[in-house]
């Protein structure tokens, strides 16, 4: 797996990776992180058709998502501690 570009963004750490022709983008905050596969054929223009499809709307559930997520690891993990 290499990678091919990292985008900027101020709540989370965006990363895109390319594995057997896959494009794998990963976004991580903090000790949680999701990744998303699409086929390398999927996208119009490689890398820069990943920056197109990475728009505002599709990072705000993102960040949505690992808000969801801390809240389940943290409701587990209360559980466990007690």
């Amino acid at each position: 797996m290499r990678i091919l570009a990292e985008l900027p963004h101020p709540d989370c750490k965006i990363s895109i990776f390319g594995m057997n022709q896959k494009f794998i983008i990963k976004f991580e905050q903090g000790t949680l992180e999701q990744s998303y596969k699409i086929a390398e054929t999927d996208i119009v223009g490689g890398v820069n058709g990943v920056f197109e499809l990475l728009d505002d709307a599709f990072i705000t559930e993102v960040l949505q998502h690992f808000n969801g997520m801390r809240s389940s690891f943290l409701n587990a993990f209360k559980r466990y501690d007690s």
